[in-house]
């Protein structure tokens, strides 16, 4: 069972703390079935006369006092019985202690090996798969596992236990009151693996329902602005409702499956105590058992039928981690991105050459084909083109995001597949469209990649980005907390922030996936202007829809249905017919419509 092996995987170095807490659930059990046979032995043959046949017992009797002793001093009996409870108390204590500390050990294994799996799974895994299952596998699928290796792992190795030694006591005092005190037993047996056969595929729905409505929240909590601004609550509501209705439906079948296995197995449970006391009350009257012999069985079958009830419990704790343990498996099963550490890190300058590239996301299905320009180091290059024509394709590659399926990226003339994928990521630096900023302070998230840069190059990075002004404005300045994701800044200030951070690790490549889009015109230009006074100092590639932000590059790119279409300097593109001239007239006539406007205002 892949999953099984999965679990004693991460056990490693934890098993002797599993073994010593099983030990110690058996000491528990043996004590439990110690003081019914203490009881039967008292009133059998010390309060009795019946004679005693283990050589083991005469023994301890005689070093105790002898029979008559004990009769008369029956309160010895009672002290022994306590420090037997008090035994078993400890020897339960000790397999609780023992087995969360292995459990906790062994479920922090397994979370470092999943959240350093997850951070090293490819990019296009993570634009595929939904953050709320995600988080939903690693929280409540990891408890699940937990509370099963904490509690039922351990007791397995008990109820067995118990279940053979008293199987074996009862058949000792009298065989006949022994069959008849585990008839129900087959039956529970049978009931519980046919409920457990049962069980495993509602725990999966109902775990996948739960992954769900995770899911759904996290959109939700995480868009709350956008779902706001759209006036979306009342749709959100329906399709949280929605999830919701199918986790407590499928929640209600699984209760329902438990509330018959329950009820059943309690019926029987019950039905077979009724049998030993029916039967061990008329044999005890016409003398064909003794008096303790009835009392030990009345305390032996509880011990028998409800560990054997509670196997169902620990089927059903087992279920559930099987599941849990199958759809973490499902994770670990996703190959990690290849590390080549044989690969070169080469001290990039920042010479970039595409030559023929064609890239798809699925192999029918090309996103960029044919693809040849060449960027000298220290250039400023422009991408412009329609939305889906494929200029953050081509930047995913440059950054190994993915791989090309055919032509050639070099670096420095090295070809990019020989180059180590991190340290290709290190030395080029991406301000992407979608800014993230982190729940830190505005200092910590500008250096973000290192937190031992000194302030003096944080405020020259803030500067270049045009939000220095803008962070000295508020109270607490560059120590001001920036809430989550950064909603506690604008648009415009979260890009600003996002290229500071971009700015101050000094990438030999930097590329701007229409970072400036949230910016207006003049921050634009006031960042434009301060990049290019460190021209030279980095390869500087812009993508872009507008003409004002490209214009001063060395070279544009026209990127077209993955093709490129023009190339050349702006004075050379807005004199040939195409997508940039056209581009160029539209935005033209709107500016001097806009200047209109001004005027007449």
């Amino acid at each position: 069972m892949k999953e099984l092996k999965t679990i004693l995987k991460f056990m490693e170095g934890k098993k002797i703390m599993y073994l010593f807490s099983m030990v110690f659930v058996i000491l528990s059990q043996l004590a439990t079935i110690v003081a019914p046979l203490i009881i039967t032995i008292t009133l059998d043959s010390i309060i009795g006369d019946k004679l005693v046949q283990s050589d083991l017992v005469k023994k301890i009797i005689d070093a105790l006092g002898g029979r008559l002793f004990l009769r008369d001093n029956i309160w010895i009996v009672g002290i022994i019985i306590v420090l037997v409870a008090i035994l078993r108390g400890s020897f339960l204590f000790l397999k609780g202690f023992l087995s969360s500390k292995s459990a906790e050990n062994t479920i922090k294994s397994i979370r470092d090996a999943l959240y350093d799996h997850i951070q090293k799974l490819p990019y296009e895994y993570h634009v595929r798969a939904e953050t709320g299952d995600l988080i939903q596998r690693c929280t409540s699928d990891i408890e699940t596992i937990k509370r099963f290796l904490a509690v039922q792992f351990v007791e397995v190795a008990g109820s067995i236990f118990i279940i053979l030694f008293v199987a074996i006591t009862m058949l000792k005092l009298s065989t006949k009151f022994a069959l008849v005190s585990m008839a129900t037993l087959p039956i529970i047996f049978t009931f519980a693996f046919i409920f457990f056969s049962r069980v495993k595929k509602v725990f999966k729905e109902v775990d996948e329902a739960d992954g769900s409505l995770s899911t759904v929240l996290q959109e939700n909590l995480t868009g709350i602005r956008v779902v706001k601004a759209f006036a979306r609550q009342k749709f959100e509501i329906e399709k949280f409702d929605e999830k919701n209705k199918d986790f407590r439906d499928k929640t209600y079948n699984l209760m329902k499956l438990l509330a018959i296995y329950w009820g059943f197995s309690d019926f029987i449970c019950f039905t077979q105590i009724g049998l030993v006391l029916i039967f061990g009350s008329i044999w005890a009257v016409k003398g064909d058992i003794s008096l303790g012999t009835f009392v030990a069985f009345v305390s032996y079958v509880n011990m028998l039928v409800w560990p054997t009830r509670q196997l169902g419990r620990t089927l059903t704790d087992m279920g559930k981690a099987v599941i849990s343990t199958r759809r973490i498996n499902e994770i670990f099963n996703e190959p990690i991105e290849v590390l080549e550490e044989n690969h070169q890190k080469p001290k990039i300058k920042g010479n970039i050459s595409f030559e023929n590239v064609y890239f798809g996301y699925k192999k029918d299905r090309p996103v960029l084909k044919n693809i040849t320009f060449s960027i000298k180091a220290g250039e400023t290059v422009a991408i412009i083109g329609p939305t889906g024509s494929g200029k953050s394709s081509l930047i995913h590659l440059l950054a190994r995001l993915y791989d090309y399926d055919r032509g050639s990226i070099k670096i420095d003339g090295i070809e990019l597949k020989d180059i180590d994928r991190l340290w290709i990521r290190k030395n080029v630096g991406i301000v992407l469209q979608e800014p993230y900023l982190f729940a830190k302070t505005i200092k910590d998230n500008i250096r973000l990649f290192n937190p031992k840069i000194e302030d003096k190059k944080v405020y020259e990075s803030a500067n270049i980005a045009n939000i220095h002004k803008d962070i000295l404005s508020l109270e607490k300045g560059y120590d001001t907390l920036v809430g989550e994701r950064g909603v506690s800044l604008s648009g415009g200030q979260k890009q600003r922030m996002a290229i500071a951070r971009t700015i101050i690790i000094k990438s030999p490549i930097v590329v701007f996936d229409d970072s400036l889009s949230a910016v207006d015109t003049e921050t634009d230009i006031s960042i434009r202007k301060a990049l290019k006074e460190r021209r030279n100092k980095s390869t500087t590639i812009i993508i872009s829809h507008r003409i004002s932000t490209v214009a001063e590059a060395d070279k544009i790119i026209v990127l077209e249905k993955g093709e490129i279409t023009q190339m050349g300097t702006h004075e050379e593109l807005i004199k040939e017919e195409g997508l940039y001239k056209r581009i160029y007239e539209i935005q033209n006539t709107i500016d001097d419509f806009n200047d209109d406007l001004a005027l007449d205002a």
